[in-house]
């Protein structure tokens, strides 16, 4: 039998590369969701304090807090606490 006759796709090495290929796509993308899962959960709070808050959230508030990531959308959330307005929530 010549290595031509073998099939790669059907080689142990072959098998078990993909295995490990696919395990850590695997891993990655559930890591890329969780983060990204986190993020919506933090922004959907800020927006929930925020309403109960100052009542009505601008536009603006909104579009801010879409191109926030988690860590910002924790401080800011912690502000609201103590913020008598939403610039003093963004930290101005």
């Amino acid at each position: 039998m010549n290595f031509e006759d073998v099939e790669l796709k059907q080689t142990r090495f072959y098998q078990d590369v993909f295995a490990e290929g696919l395990a850590e796509g695997e891993a990655r993308g559930e890591a890329i969701g969780e983060a990204r899962g986190k993020t919506i959960g933090e922004a959907a709070m800020l927006l929930k304090l925020l309403e109960r808050k100052f009542h009505a959230v601008p536009e603006s508030a909104h579009k801010r807090i879409e191109a926030a990531d988690a860590e910002t959308l924790l401080v800011w959330g912690e502000r609201v606490l103590d913020a008598n307005s939403l610039d003093e929530v963004w930290g101005h």
